[in-house]
């Protein structure tokens, strides 16, 4: 299900982003347009991403997604619709890559979280997750992967 987690420390990294809160029954239906939204714009303003879309994820709760819908680049983006620039942090991370289709992430998580707690890590409010192979690569779920990133305040 996931690889063997390490801890490592990731870059400072600018980013374009859109800014989505949705109860959490509406992700699937925000996911793609959202996406959409953002290639677009990047695109309209010459910007190629500089490696693989994301979400960071601003705060946990049950009920609400509050998170960033990102790809990282390498020039700074205009403010375009709700297309503005971001960042994600250089920071200590626990990390692992999922291998399956995205309904099986929040099995993952938990098993990632497990992982974890038995280390004795502390970790802070916000995650990310980094879609490295999906359905833009393939149709089979069995090939997709997506890096999970837990960020550590120890």
């Amino acid at each position: 299900m996931i690889d063997t987690p390490n801890i490592l420390t990731t870059p400072g990294q600018r980013t374009a982003v859109i800014r989505i809160t949705v109860p959490r029954a509406e992700i699937q239906v925000v996911m793609g347009p959202g996406y959409q939204e953002l290639m677009e714009t990047l695109k309209a303003q010459g910007i190629q991403p500089t490696g693989p879309w994301f979400t960071h994820h601003l705060r946990m709760n049950p009920d609400v997604f509050d998170f960033e819908l990102g790809a990282p680049v390498d020039a700074s983006v205009s403010p375009a619709g709700r297309v503005t620039p971001g960042s994600l942090p250089a920071t200590r991370v626990a990390h692992t890559t999922y291998r399956g289709p995205y309904e099986g992430l929040g099995e993952a998580w938990g098993a990632f979280q497990t992982w974890m707690a038995a280390q004795a890590l502390t970790t802070a409010d916000d995650l990310w997750e980094v879609y490295t192979a999906g359905p833009e690569t393939g149709p089979d779920p069995a090939t997709w992967r997506t890096d999970l990133y837990q960020p550590l305040t120890s």
